[in-house]
């Protein structure tokens, strides 16, 4: 009998230590995504933009690697910036870096989401899979609604 009380408290506290390791590692590492929005696309040929909000909750930075959708053949992260002329251009961007307890944000005429190569269009009310992949807190998934903006 004794045995078998330490066999279920061994047990427990295995069960406390994994789900306490996944808790402080996993899929979201204190990174919260929010808002996630597209615009419209009239055809599959016809690129669209997404937007959305990133906050980290942690204590420790993290980065977006990379952003994917299985309804595109690619998504690239790009910054909109207005040169000294006023004319108005897009870089695209390798990584965004999100520090510790900050929020960066992904909207019109600035960093946005540049979706290309959709196996579909997207229509108003439609809802576009967003799986973004980040350094630490690992991929979450979203689903951007499509709108007007």
């Amino acid at each position: 009998m004794r045995s078998s009380r330490l066999s279920s408290a061994s047990a427990g506290l295995i069960a406390i230590l994994l789900l306490t390791t996944a808790c402080s590692s996993g899929a979201s590492g204190g990174v919260v995504v929010s808002g996630a929005w597209a615009r419209p696309a009239v055809s599959a040929a016809e690129p669209t933009a997404a937007y959305l909000t990133i906050t980290n909750g942690s204590n420790q930075a993290d980065t977006l690697l990379s952003v994917s959708s299985p309804a595109a053949q690619s998504i690239e992260m790009h910054q909109t910036s207005i040169d000294s002329s006023g004319m108005a251009g897009m870089a695209s961007l390798d990584h965004v870096d999100v520090a510790a307890g900050a929020t960066v944000t992904f909207e019109p005429g600035k960093m946005h989401l540049m979706v290309m190569g959709l196996t579909g269009p997207l229509a108003i009310g439609d809802a576009l899979e967003l799986d973004l992949v980040f350094e630490h807190a690992g991929t979450i998934v979203v689903h951007a609604q499509v709108r007007q903006g």
